[in-house]
């Protein structure tokens, strides 16, 4: 028989064990629902019962977790800590490991190094001051980027049609920003060359964030601090030392990258 474009593919039964969970693995963190087995199934070419299997299986071993909007999965935290782990043994991770105990010393704010990983971000770095860690946010966090100044301030390094395609597989089933708030938020960091935000992600966290390039120019994570707002209040000039560290510690996390 013909197959047509409508004709479903059969399930692939040589595939390994592994490979299969691989697959579902890599559906589950490019933003893919798993709320309807069947299409999941379609999706990455195994069986519905196979599909099942595996879910419980990666759910056991806590790599991946229900999304607590319900009707789905994300990948979970020891997984997501562990991929972080390996991502930092890169050559950026490394500079940024140079670079980031200058920055909590300058500003003493926590400093973080995060990259996009589709429409959100990853925090694979994070440098404290010597007192209690005031914010949630850990090594593996990962979060809408529209959500956090490293997101904002890598986004508003993209061009439209790449902002564009990188929102267009955002699940219909989270968060979805307002684009015109989005758009003036983006408008905002490239006037100042960098992204503040007041509250906005953890209530009484402040936060500054600045782009990191590469060689060509192009985005490809971010530098941030982040503390108690009552810092800043205690010290009117902390607003200004904060941005003016993030940008220099950015700046030169990318010209070590030419």
């Amino acid at each position: 028989m013909t197959e047509t474009p409508d004709t479903p593919k059969p399930a692939d039964n040589s595939a390994s064990p592994v490979e299969r969970a691989f697959r579902l693995l890599r559906f589950i963190a490019e933003g893919g629902s798993t709320a309807n087995l069947s299409d999941v199934a379609r999706q990455i070419n195994v069986n519905r019962v196979t599909v099942m299997r595996l879910l419980e299986s990666l759910k056991a071993a806590e790599l991946i977790e229900a999304n607590p909007q319900g009707g789905s999965h994300r990948l979970g935290m020891p997984f997501l800590t562990l991929a972080a782990s390996a991502l930092g043994g890169s050559d950026l991770t490394a500079r940024a490991r140079q670079i980031l105990p200058g920055l909590v010393e300058k500003t003493g704010l926590s400093a973080y190094l995060a990259v996009l990983e589709g429409p959100r971000i990853v925090y694979l770095l994070c440098e404290t001051p010597d007192m209690p860690l005031v914010s949630r946010i850990r090594v593996g966090s990962r979060i809408p980027a529209h959500r956090a100044t490293p997101g904002l301030a890598m986004l508003a390094g993209l061009a439209p049609a790449a902002l564009d395609a990188l929102y267009a597989s955002y699940p219909e089933d989270e968060d979805r920003p307002d684009w015109d708030t989005l758009a003036a938020a983006l408008d905002t960091v490239r006037a100042n060359g960098c992204a503040w935000s007041f509250s906005g992600l953890e209530a009484g966290i402040d936060s500054c964030a600045a782009a990191v390039r590469d060689s060509r120019g192009i985005v490809v994570a971010a530098l941030s601090v982040a503390g108690p707002n009552s810092a800043f209040s205690a010290d009117e000039t902390l607003r200004a030392t904060a941005e003016a560290s993030v940008k220099a510690a950015a700046d030169a996390l990318s010209r070590s990258s030419l």
